[in-house]
């Protein structure tokens, strides 16, 4: 549960958010995400109310689609790593670019090698989850977390 959060974080700059298990850091960050939904308040990105619009005094639910928009520009890295077992670690990391029309499938791929590259798997490119340790595959999860150019990527969560 949280209680009487209000955290401002300036462009660029690194946060850590530390506390024992159960005092609500992740519930904070499925929050940033709308993936958790506040009882009272709300969450805003450089201005703009996630999962939800003013309307007069009150705050109504945006749409799944709306919701799902502005997911698409806050990168997160899941601990379970929500990874496709049947696509290659190149194509796992070009996989949200092109299913949201951002990049064509040679621009992404050629950013998904990049993206390889910086954390360390560009000889990886061809694996399949599956052959990776669970290091290597946590590193393809945080290498696809930029694909999408989000605005904010908070660090890894066990959501």
């Amino acid at each position: 549960m949280l209680d009487g959060v209000d955290l401002t974080v300036r462009p660029g700059q690194v946060t850590v958010i530390l506390g024992p298990s159960g005092s609500g850091k992740c519930t904070l960050l499925r929050v940033i995400n709308h993936l958790e939904k506040p009882e009272v308040g709300y969450a805003s990105l450089n201005g703009e109310l996630i999962g939800v619009r003013r309307q007069g005094e009150r705050l109504k639910e945006l749409s799944e689609r709306a919701i799902l928009a502005q997911r698409s520009r806050i990168g997160f890295v899941f601990q379970n790593f929500n990874r496709f077992p049947h696509l290659t670690v190149l194509d796992n990391v070009a996989a949200a670019p092109v299913a949201t029309g951002l990049l064509r499938k040679p621009e992404a791929q050629a950013l998904a090698r990049t993206l390889l590259d910086r954390v360390g798997l560009a000889d990886k490119t061809g694996a399949h989850p599956r052959q990776l340790s669970g290091g290597q595959q946590q590193r393809v999860a945080i290498a696809r977390a930029p694909a999408l150019r989000p605005g904010v990527i908070p660090p890894r969560t066990d959501a």
